[in-house]
């Protein structure tokens, strides 16, 4: 009998199989991928001939690539259960039509059950007996394609191919980036981490002509701020103000943020404080404030405080010279500062960065300067001028020794001075100046000595020439006298020296002529700057022939229309003390370089001005102003005597000119030198007073400063040279 229709089927091996087409609403896939099992995996259908066909087990061939995908989607369902589900109603009947067709299908199977390597294509079934039944003719209905999926294998190649071509992309670039370009680009960022710090160079000492320092640097820190590192301005500054003496609000405007000139870069470097203290360096240390550092720097130090200080000078907190001697050779002491230059981390690891770039350039240390000053001698004046000036309320002061045949400046003295360490404590700024080359005058009676040289000179006159002297005279209205009357008398050269005679010496520069007076007057050095070395010296002026008045051929002769410093006017006395000789004044002795290696300043100018019989003969006439005492008067200057030694010189009164305009009271002059017989130094000392009483403090400041001088020189005293005997009114 003809099995029935929703009979199970059995297949070759008698195993009872079920239709995939259950009525189990649970089951998935109906209908679905699982109809792709009645195709091979080309998509063809498995035709039904008379002889069976079998299905190829999978374990022979190279892979499926549908049996990943149905196994998960049928979940081995009938593999856990291990029984088959009956077939479905109906599910026969549709079986055995399709028998009756030409083409059959490979049976279908429920879409949860493994597809086994050892599955088979179902046999045909069995006929049942009985009289053949035409078939009826179904259409062919066209198999489905199964869905084509992909090839991992093709999928991950191609993810393997770009993987290694985004590699090798990376790889190239980094090797380009290190080779090609990596200068380029590290230079890019150099600027950015790039920290520069000053290396100061130590500045050049200024030395005595013993090598003793008058000024010289040395260790100190400065403080520094790196603006875009301070992470509080105002509170780094309150903590720093006590410490540096700087008042806060100005500590903070210099941390403030600003734009290097020229560049859109922050500064990253100022100064807060130069020649800070050891000590106080390490108290700003150990507050360990950001943004803030010390370094190696340098102090003026000026041992002898005022000492000097009018002529020295002094320099600025940058160690920059402002005035005197610090600023005239300022390039020269100063040197040339160093850098150091490294690559620095940004923000908090802001230090070196190691194996970065760095360069140092070394500075070069300064030369140093060595005077012509003693230091002893030079302390002595200043004493002594101080001492003297100190009677005369509000006197301004000068003192110039200077060495005869070298034309040296031993020593340069101002009243008043100042602390050259702490120059702001001063009354006026005009306490600094230099008397000696910015005190301007009319040098009045110590002018005499140029007309009288001039006049030996000349042949107006010897050592023996005498003549009738009146008491006065008028030249273009203006009326000229002597203090000492010689009533018309007979009077000697010395004599008319000794008692300072204006009328003497009014005739006798008439005689000479104005444009000889003149010549003279430039060939000692007036009207012209010494070029002594000091920054600011005044030239002074001379009476151009011109503009003579007739009062001129009054005036000029006794030092009156006449401007001078006290330095031209000691340059001019030591000439007739050098044998007529004028040798440029000089401060500068040597120069000595950083190695020690000493180089002479420059030589000084010298010409000859004076015969050495004529100068000599001057010499000896001015010995009368330090020695006539009798019945006929006293000479002007015997309170500049000096003790045991011949002294040559003269007194003047003059005037006082500031900014051109005369200034009240007189300037009370000494010029000196001795020993007479053959000068070793000449003194020259210059004292202004409102009250007039600058005549009564200069002799006796010269007596005292020419004294020290000789001994300190260990100059043996005039022994066997006796002063000659002068007569003053020759009978």
């Amino acid at each position: 009998m003809p099995p029935r229709s929703d009979e199970p089927r059995r297949d070759a091996t008698g195993s009872r199989r079920g239709s995939s087409r259950g009525t189990d609403p649970r089951e998935p896939g109906v209908g679905g991928i699982s109809d792709a099992r009645a195709y091979t995996p080309r998509g063809r259908t498995i035709r039904e001939g008379g002889a069976e066909q079998r299905r190829t087990p999978r374990s022979s061939r190279s892979g499926d690539p549908f049996r990943p995908a149905l196994q998960v989607l049928d979940g081995g369902r009938a593999a856990r259960t291990g029984r088959r589900e009956p077939p479905a109603a109906g599910e026969g009947a549709r079986a055995g039509r399709r028998s009756a067709g030409v083409v059959r299908t490979v049976s279908a199977r429920p879409v949860h059950e493994p597809f086994d390597d050892e599955d088979e294509v179902d046999p045909p079934p069995r006929r049942r007996p009985g009289p053949r039944r035409p078939a009826a003719r179904r259409p062919v209905r066209k198999p489905r394609r199964p869905p084509r999926l992909g090839d991992p294998r093709r999928r991950l190649r191609l993810a393997t191919v770009l993987a290694l071509t985004l590699f090798a992309s990376i790889g190239v670039r980094l090797v380009y980036l290190q080779t090609a370009d990596s200068p380029a680009y590290a230079d890019g960022g150099l600027p950015n981490r790039v920290k520069v710090i000053e290396l100061p160079a130590p500045r050049g000492a200024i030395l005595d002509r013993t090598g003793e320092p008058l000024a010289h640097s040395v260790e100190a820190r400065y403080v520094f701020a790196d603006p875009t590192q301070v992470k509080d301005r105002d509170a780094t500054a309150l903590a720093l103000s006590p410490l540096l003496g700087v008042p806060a609000s100005e500590l903070a405007d210099k941390m403030q943020r600003r734009k290097q000139p020229g560049t859109t870069r922050d500064t990253e470097f100022v100064y807060l404080a130069r020649g800070v203290e050891m000590g106080t360096a390490k108290q700003i240390m150990a507050l360990d404030l950001a943004g803030i550092g010390v370094h190696r720097d340098e102090r003026r130090e000026v041992p002898g405080g005022d000492l000097a200080a009018n002529m020295i000078g002094f320099v600025s907190p940058d160690m920059n010279g402002l005035e005197g001697l610090e600023a005239k050779y300022d390039d020269l002491l100063r040197g040339q500062a160093g850098k150091r230059t490294y690559e620095a981390g940004l923000g908090d690891l802001a230090a070196p960065i190691p194996g970065g770039y760095s360069s140092t350039t070394q500075p070069r240390p300064g030369s140093s300067l060595q005077l012509t000053i003693d230091r002893d001698l030079q302390f002595m004046t200043q004493r002594i001028l101080a001492r003297q000036v100190a009677q005369a309320k509000g006197s301004v002061a000068a003192a110039v020794i200077l060495d005869v045949p070298t034309g040296e400046v031993l020593a340069q003295a101002s009243q008043p001075t100042y602390d050259a360490a702490d120059p702001s404590r001063v009354n006026s700024p005009s306490d600094r100046d230099d008397a000696a080359t910015s005190f301007v005058v009319d040098p009045g009676s110590i002018h005499k000595a140029i007309t009288y040289g001039a006049a030996l000179q000349e042949g107006v006159i010897t050592p023996d020439t005498t003549f009738p002297v009146a008491n006065t005279v008028v030249l273009g209205g203006v009326p000229f006298e002597d203090t000492h009357h010689a009533n018309g008398r007979v009077m000697s050269i010395p004599g008319m020296l000794a008692f300072s005679s204006n009328i003497a010496t009014i005739e006798i520069a008439d005689k000479l002529g104005k444009d000889r007076l003149i010549d003279y007057q430039k060939r000692f050095g007036l009207g012209q700057p010494t070029g002594e070395g000091l920054p600011g010296e005044a030239s002074g002026r001379l009476l151009p022939a011109d503009e003579w008045s007739g009062s001129s051929y009054g005036s000029v002769p006794i030092g009156h229309s006449v401007d001078a410093t006290p330095l031209q006017m000691a340059a001019a006395y030591n000439a007739i003390a050098n044998n007529g000789t004028y040798v440029q004044p000089h401060l500068i002795k040597d120069t000595i370089g950083p190695d020690g290696k000493q180089t002479p300043g420059a030589a000084p100018t010298t010409r000859s001005v004076l015969s050495p019989a004529n100068a000599a003969a001057l010499r000896r006439m001015l010995e009368a102003v330090t020695t006539v005492d009798g019945p006929d008067g006293r000479a002007t200057g015997l309170a500049a005597a000096v003790p045991g030694y011949r002294v040559a010189g003269k007194t003047g009164t003059g005037l006082r000119y500031d900014n051109g305009k005369k200034q009240p009271g007189e300037v009370g002059s000494f010029i000196g030198m001795a020993p007479a017989e053959k000068p070793r130094y000449v003194v020259a000392v210059f004292v202004w007073s409102p009250g007039g009483e600058g005549g009564a403090v200069a002799a006796p400041a010269f007596r005292e400063m020419m004294g020290f001088t000789l001994r300190h020189s260990r100059v043996p005293p005039s022994l066997t040279d006796k002063s000659p005997k002068f007569e003053v009114f020759p009978r």
